[in-house]
């Protein structure tokens, strides 16, 4: 049956043994076979020639084409833009030989020079590594021209606004074949610094010459100021002269300018010419849509009446007036859209101010972010508003206000959520917090204590019991060490504002003072004053306060000269002083540490000795104020005033000298010296008395950032009695001052001159320097 098979397929075998030998033969005639599938060449080598600085695999990693790939004229021609893309050669060509075996390709480079050094030839006025610094071509890295076309117009500008205007700058360069390394000369013509010798005001009909000026940056020449003309400041300077026209009424004033050289030259003369155009004024002013409140009281938010000058900043403002009587009532989703018509007879402007009221919103809950470190309770009980209650926006602004006061935030921000209920809204209080912790120390000289260093470490947020950073809970906590040459302090003061969770501000203070009085004879004795006391004080209101302390000290009066009168000398040696003070405090000030607006009224009544034992036994009856008013954004006035009295009683026979009133010095009447106006011994010291008035009247205002001046001039008179005061004998004095704020503290200089000086007071002008650590 087997060779019936095989006799019958015989033809089948012959044919599959044939099939099998010619597919044996396949795979060595392939490789004999220098072409693909569809019978293209084959890249048998990749190669690279010309370079010097650049690896032959840094250029072959960035082609495709590769060794044992089929070769592709495409593939080639992308693979040249890629060698081109590098940036690093300045001609790439290709040199393709195709041989029986396959395809050798040669990438034939010709590189970019090498940025040897820069030089600079001309300049005289810009040191040459000042120019390098603007340059972002760098030495070892390849030429790259477009990058140094750049850096030359960078140097120009830089010229330009030193007030080189007439700088030209040009370059050139030369490449070493052998190391093709090359070197670029920046070649520089400064030509002349043009300074301004004049600035012409021209078209101005409305305002002086002297109102222009004063809102441009652009300045003439003059001592301590250069002059140099900024073609960028002096764009700008005529964007500020159009706002400011716009502002005033004229919505189509146009600045323009041109600056042109003087004769010699040497200067150049800018002239600014002004068209003020038409000016516009408020015409009728109506309010509609308003439901709820009558028209009458909201024309009586609006800060325009008709005829007033017209302008988008002053319409902005009346918008946001009616918005924010809005915001005050609750209906803080009001809208009001303006409506105008100009009458171009008239030159007036219609305004109707569409008012959309919106409902009444009520606070859902309180939201407190950004704290880290303040605990929410302490923001929250300084927060006038609650939830439950209508939005009010005095009240929230008096909440700002508490929160700035504390100290702890750099920011403080409000803002809303909407809830389920459209007439509930979240308050959301966002705040930013700053540094409370404070670790100071320096040196200085003051006219009261000539020379004086200090150290300090405090922590206005400080909590006793969070242990680990101690922040957190509003607490103040200060030690200060102070060693000068006529003082040595030494204190530690600490004060809960909130004890046990409600409106009660509790503290402590501890001291040690030494001081070194000085008599106007000339002669010198110690005070030590040691002891401390306990404060409690309480809100009453949410402007009063009440405050009791009791004080106790012991001090200690030492190296009286035999020379001295004997007011002094029976004041020698050692007396405790037991005294308590009540006192109200009436403070409406918009900001505890800059006042700018508001009042501060303080009164107290205390008592020595008596029922409370020791020593000395005296009362004291003081009164302050301080008002605080800005005027145009920019004048701020401070009317401080004092007045004080005080008696012995029982044993004591007179008020001891160290419990008496002075005046004269940095913080009374400037341009006397220290503690130099009131009653004398018969050599002529001043012995203090029993009562005392005094009045200042000071205004500041910005000169530079950080920067304040200050107008001052002062009054005031020591009485021997209590009974005398206010009888007359006042001394005055005024003087120029400056306010600097620094990062240890303000600095105050102020220069007095005493008005009516005495037979025994120096009648020259004095300076007052103090440095304190309070805030500017």
């Amino acid at each position: 049956m087997l060779r019936s098979i095989l006799v019958k397929n015989y033809r089948l075998l012959i044919l599959g043994a044939y099939l099998l030998a010619i597919g044996s033969l396949i795979p060595e005639a392939l490789s004999q076979t220098a072409g693909d599938s569809s019978g293209g060449p084959v890249v048998r080598e990749v190669i690279v020639s010309g370079q010097r600085a650049t690896s032959s695999d840094t250029i072959l990693a960035r082609v495709k084409t590769r060794r044992g790939i089929p070769f592709s004229e495409t593939v080639l021609n992308e693979d040249l833009k890629r060698i081109y893309a590098m940036g690093f050669f300045t001609d790439v060509s290709i040199d393709v030989k195709e041989e029986t075996d396959g395809v050798y390709v040669t990438f034939l480079v010709v590189e970019k020079p090498v940025l040897k050094e820069v030089q600079f030839e001309g300049n005289r006025r810009i040191r040459s590594a000042r120019l390098q610094k603007l340059m972002l071509s760098v030495a070892g890295e390849f030429l790259n021209l477009k990058q140094l076309k750049e850096d030359v117009a960078q140097i120009k500008q830089h010229y330009i606004e030193k007030g080189y205007a007439d700088v030209s700058i040009s370059y050139d360069y030369q490449v070493n074949a052998p190391t093709n390394e090359a070197t670029v000369y920046v070649l520089v013509d400064e030509g002349v610094r043009l300074r301004v010798k004049a600035i012409e005001i021209a078209g101005n009909h409305t305002f002086p010459d002297k109102k222009i000026l004063k809102i441009i940056k652009t300045r003439k020449a003059a001592w301590f100021r250069s002059g140099v003309l900024k073609q960028e400041t002096l764009e700008e300077d005529l964007l500020r002269i159009e706002a400011f026209y716009r502002s005033e009424g004229f919505a189509d004033a146009e600045a323009e300018s041109v600056s042109e050289p003087d004769p010699t030259g040497k200067w150049i003369v800018t002239k600014i010419n002004i068209i003020e155009g038409r000016r516009y004024q408020y015409g009728k002013l109506s309010i509609t849509g308003n439901e709820v409140f009558p028209e009458t009281e909201l024309r009586e938010t609006l800060a325009a009446k008709q005829g007033d000058y017209y302008s988008e900043d002053s319409l902005r403002v009346q918008v946001n007036r009616i918005k924010g009587f809005f915001f005050e009532k609750g209906y803080i989703a009001a809208r009001v859209l303006p409506d105008t018509l100009l009458n171009e007879d008239t030159g007036q402007v219609d305004i109707v101010f569409q008012v959309m009221e919106g409902e009444l919103s009520y606070v859902h809950k309180i939201n407190i972010h950004g704290n880290t470190k303040t605990k929410d309770k302490v923001i929250r009980r300084e927060l006038r508003v609650n939830p439950g209650e209508r939005f009010d926006g005095k009240k929230l602004e008096r909440s700002k206000q508490r929160l700035d006061n504390l100290g702890f935030f750099e920011e403080v921000r409000f803002d809303t959520t909407a809830t389920d209920d459209p007439k509930y809204r979240d308050l959301e209080v966002e705040v930013r917090e700053t540094k409370t912790g404070e670790v100071s120390f320096g040196a200085g000289f003051s006219s009261v204590d000539a020379f004086v260093g200090f150290a300090e470490i405090a922590q206005k947020n400080f909590d006793i019991s969070n242990w680990g950073n101690f922040t957190g809970a509003g607490q103040d906590l200060r030690f200060r060490l102070e060693l000068g040459s006529t003082r040595s302090d030494f204190e530690i003061n600490f004060t809960e504002p909130w004890l046990m969770d409600r409106p009660l501000a509790a503290g402590f203070d501890l001291y040690n003072r030494t001081q070194l009085r000085s008599g106007t004879s000339g002669f010198a004795y110690d005070e030590e004053r040691r002891g401390g006391d306990i404060r409690l004080s309480r809100e009453i209101g949410e402007y009063l306060n009440a405050s009791t302390l009791y004080r106790l000290e012991q001090i200690q009066i030492s190296d009286i000269p035999a020379g001295a009168s004997q007011d002094f000398k029976d004041e020698e040696g050692q007396n405790r002083v037991s005294a308590a003070e009540v006192g109200l405090t009436w403070d409406t000030r918009d900001s505890r540490f800059n006042p700018t607006d508001g009042l501060m009224l303080f009164g107290s009544a205390g008592l020595a000795g008596g029922p409370l034992g020791f020593d000395k036994d005296f009362t004291r009856y003081q009164a302050t104020g301080m008002v605080y008013k800005t005027f145009f954004d920019l004048f701020t006035f401070q009317f401080r005033g004092r007045a004080g009295v005080t008696q012995a009683f029982s044993n004591t026979e007179t008020v001891p000298i160290y419990e008496r009133f002075f005046l004269g010095g940095a913080n009374t009447v400037r341009g006397f010296q220290e503690r130099d106006i009131g009653p004398r011994d018969v050599s002529g010291d001043v012995l203090g008395g029993e009562s005392v008035v005094f009045g200042s009247i000071e205004m500041t205002f910005p000169l530079v950032e950080n920067l304040k001046g200050a107008v001052f001039t002062d009054a005031g008179n020591v009485w021997q009695k209590a009974d005398q005061i206010g009888s007359g004998g006042y001394q005055y004095s005024a003087g120029l001052g400056v306010r600097i704020k620094t990062p240890i503290g303000p600095v105050k200089l102020d220069y007095g001159y005493p008005l009516n000086p005495d037979d025994n007071q120096d009648d020259s002008g004095r300076f007052h320097f103090s440095m304190s650590r309070g805030f500017f």
